[in-house]
């Protein structure tokens, strides 16, 4: 009988633990279904505006003057005019930590970059909203401004293949030289910068020192340390006066290693 009982105490408990890891799992991937489902909200805001070839006239023209032709843009003032490709007015008007828009063609980073110098990782556990997530929204370096010769963006590394798990792709060459443009839109325009290096570093390395270059010498000795601990580059290194965007996620987390994209300034 105590053999029952004990048995029964232990399936008891047994079904308990079981139940609670259930709900705590559940519960942990409906947060992580909302996080995605917020940026996706977040992404509809951002409309994404059509280069006009001509501006359109206004009424008819007057008798003496003759209709001008339609003009058909140059690739080169084509690649300008999608300079400007999202309208961030709404985002800019809802939270003041705004900075940008982070987004590599093709794949599924797509995202607004947060700013808060007074609180480095304030966004690293909280949502665009301000609330608390597992996910976080990927931060600009507190140190950083916008002109910074190297803006270093950190993001999570999700199981569920959201914020920066697409960054794991690019140990592999092949994505990286098929996804080597990288998009950041700002209050001063659209910029896109060239992928030339993936490095595997750890979380303390040299190169998250690295944010501001006085001179030439201090730039190439920053980018020569880095390039030397790179899997691979993909073109050349970029030049003194070139700005660098940084990509960093959690890599290897057992050994505290992270993984950098490294991108230059078209």
């Amino acid at each position: 009988m105590n053999r029952r009982i004990k048995f029964g105490v232990f399936i008891t408990l047994l079904s308990a633990v079981l139940v609670t890891c259930g709900v705590v799992i559940g519960s942990e991937l409906l947060s992580r279904q909302k996080d995605k489902e917020n940026f996706e909200q977040l992404a509809k805001l951002v409309t994404v505006k059509s280069p006009v070839a001509s501006p359109t006239p206004t009424g008819p023209p007057a008798a003496d003057e003759q209709p001008a032709a339609a003009k058909t843009p140059s690739p080169d003032s084509e690649e300008e005019s999608q300079g400007q490709l999202r309208d961030l007015s709404e985002l800019f008007a809802m939270n003041e930590d705004f900075v940008g828009w982070l987004c590599i063609p093709d794949t599924d980073i797509n995202y607004p970059v947060m700013h808060t110098p007074d609180e480095p990782e304030w966004y690293l556990r909280r949502n665009f909203q301000g609330e608390y997530s597992e996910s976080g929204v990927p931060f600009l370096d507190f140190r950083c401004a916008l002109d910074s010769d190297n803006l270093i963006i950190y993001g999570h590394n999700m199981m569920n293949g959201t914020m920066f798990a697409g960054l794991r792709r690019y140990v592999q060459k092949d994505f990286c030289e098929q996804h080597s443009v990288i998009e950041f839109q700002t209050i001063e325009g659209c910029a896109k910068y060239q992928v030339f290096a993936v490095a595997q570093v750890k979380s303390n390395d040299d190169w998250y020192k690295f944010v501001n270059a006085n001179t030439a010498e201090d730039f190439n000795s920053a980018v020569d340390k880095a390039m030397g601990k790179t899997l691979f580059q993909v073109g050349s290194s970029p030049e003194f006066g070139t700005q660098i965007l940084t990509l960093s996620t959690c890599y290897d987390s057992a050994h505290n290693g992270r993984l950098l994209v490294l991108a230059a300034k078209l």
